[in-house]
Formats: C-alpha cells, structure tokens, sequence
C-alpha cells in the first residue's frame, strides 16, 4: 500500500484530490496535513473522513517536528504539495506571509522528505515529491502564443513570486540532490469547494445576495479554466507515469476574458434561480496591481506524454460548478459567515 502524504488537502485543490484518489483506489493511504487557515475547511472532507485509509494531521508545512513525524509515523512513499497561500490580493498586503509558507514550508518539506527517503547515496526505491504550482509564474502572455514548460519565469505579483520561488527550490533538490521529483503548473481551477474568495463563487454567492460584482479593470483580462477533476486526474497520472525531474502544464484551453466569466454566471442565475439578477449588479472596480493580461497554456507535453487531456468542456463545467453551489448552500453560507471552523472544534478536539 502506497502512503500520500498530501499538504493543503482541506483546500479547494487539495480536497478535490483527496476525495478523487480516495474513491478511486482502495489500496491507497492518504495522510492530510493542513494548517486550517481561512481557506482549509474539513467539511469538504465529509464523505471521506472515516475512511480506514484516510488520516488528518492539523499542522503547518513550516513545522519541522510536525512534518518529520508525519515522514516517520507514515512511512510516506509521495508529497503531493498542494499547501500554499494563494490569494494575488492578499499578497499584495501581506508578502512576507506568502513568502514563508509558500518558500520556506517548501524547503521544509523537501527537507524531511530528504531526511526520510536518502540512505547515504541512495534514494528509496518508488518514491516521489510532486509539487504543484500555477501558471503564473510564467507572467504574462500578448493576445497570441501559450505558456510551454521551457517559458522562462516572471511572476508579477508577491504570490507568483513565492510560487516560483518554491518551483526552483523543488527543482533544485532534483538537480543536486537528485530527488526524485516532478513539478506541475496549472491554469485556473474552478469547481466545487472552492473559497468565495476567488472569482466564480465569489460572482455565485454574491448573485444569490444581489451584491455588486466586481470587476477588475476594463474585465477583459483572459485565463485559461480547468475543472479541477481534472486537474486530479493530471497529477494522479504524474504520480504514476511522470518521469523524475520534469515539469508539466496542465491547462483545459478554456480561455475566457474576466467579464464573459461574470456575464456566464449572471445569465444562468437569472435564466434558472432569480429573474432579478442581471448585469446592473457588474460594477468596474480600479485595476489590481501587478494584473497580468492573459494566462493560456499549452498542456501538448502531459498530453503527448502521459496521455492526459481535459474531459470536462468549459460550458459543462461551469453549469456543473454553479449548480453545486446552488445545491449546497449551507456550505456557502457556512463558509462565509466563519462557521465551518467550528466543525474542527466539534469533531477533532
């Protein structure tokens, strides 16, 4: 049986995964280490949570004592690295809280796995660290081309920057160390379980309230969108079938400018939920700071490779995302009034 130690797995990414790899094989084991910050909510994790091969840790990457005896304990054969602050606004204001979680708890990390799998020389057969980052790295593209994975990396904002920061720390314990490891970098996920912070639910639950929307700029900033099942199944696929050392990019050629993002999300509210709902609620906010134009990714590698391609059509996947949110409206709710904390605190204390 292969042990997952899998970082930031009460996330919206993370949580996805867990369930994903969980449903999907039996003869697994999963070890969730999450610190719990605002983002990390354990009730995405219901219908798993008594699984017998299933364990949660609440703890902080950058906790050296914590992740060693997670390595220990477990016997750990993969870290998937999904643990990371990753909001551009709140890096704006706060860089030197992304810088440490996102950098230093990924040098924490490598480092114990290191401690656990190098003997002298020699690595522990079949093992792997897979860390996951974003496209954003890469900066930002013109009205024509895509991110490769030999793009050279320019983030622009505090948060891409300590992603970056992290994806050489990651490559460079495979080019000195030679652990095995491989990185991915994604483009922008959307689905269930998602914080309302980021820009879908944040459009939905602000819908179902009448608030404004807003919208950056002039809304026509372009990224490229990915059901996050299947980002689940690209890392899975990565786990198993990625050669050591590569880094692959998962995109679902799904570009959409900000404001056909929000236009989408307002017409299904107003066609299937509240005929009051309408475009007079967009409301053009002063541009972000450091805001790149466009992300669009070319996943060629993963799919050529690995055979990996994106299942779920952008106009499916947003029907499927906005309804999930209607269909669980207490989770929302739970979620933006702060009371899901409390589920940790009822069942885990």
């Amino acid at each position: 049986m292969k042990t997952y130690l899998v970082t930031g797995g009460a996330g919206f990414i993370g949580s996805n995964f867990v369930i994903y790899m969980l449903k999907r094989y039996k003869d697994i084991k999963i070890i969730n280490l999450d610190k719990l910050t605002y983002a990390g909510n354990l009730e995405n994790l219901k219908e798993v949570e008594n699984y017998p091969n299933y364990v949660f840790i609440q703890g902080d990457i950058t906790d050296r004592e914590v992740v060693s005896k997670s390595f220990k304990d477990y016997s750990v054969d993969y870290v998937v690295n999904f643990a990371a602050e990753s909001h551009v606004d709140r890096s704006i204001r706060e860089p030197e809280v992304f810088a440490k979680t996102n950098v230093l708890g990924t040098v924490n990390l490598l480092n114990c796995a290191k401690e656990a799998w190098l003997d002298g020389e020699q690595w522990k057969p079949g093992v792997k660290f897979l860390h996951v980052s974003t496209d954003e790295v890469y900066g930002s593209l013109g009205e024509t081309g895509y991110f490769t994975e030999e793009t050279p990396l320019d983030p622009h904002s505090p948060y891409s920057a300590s992603k970056a920061g992290s994806d050489l720390m990651v490559k460079a314990y495979g080019d000195t160390y030679k652990m095995p490891i491989n990185i991915t970098r994604c483009s922008n996920n959307y689905g269930p379980y998602q914080f309302p912070e980021k820009l879908i639910p944040l459009l939905i639950n602000n819908c179902l309230n009448h608030r404004d929307l807003p919208v950056y700029g002039d809304g026509l900033n372009i990224r490229d969108w990915l059901y996050v099942e299947d980002h689940c199944k690209a890392i899975d696929m990565v786990i198993n079938k990625g050669l050591c050392g590569e880094v692959y990019n998962v995109g679902g050629h799904n570009e959409r400018t900000n404001i056909q993002i929000v236009k989408t999300v307002i017409n299904y509210i107003h066609e299937n939920v509240d005929k009051s709902v309408t475009e007079d609620l967009i409301k053009f906010v002063e541009d972000r700071k450091g805001h790149d134009r466009r992300y669009g990714i070319d996943p060629s590698k993963i799919k050529n490779e690995l055979g990996w391609y994106p299942e779920t059509r952008f106009e499916a996947g947003i029907v499927k995302t906005i309804q999930w949110y209607l269909d669980n409206k207490e989770w929302l709710e739970g979620v933006t009034s702060g009371e899901y904390r409390n589920y940790y605190e009822k069942m885990y204390k």
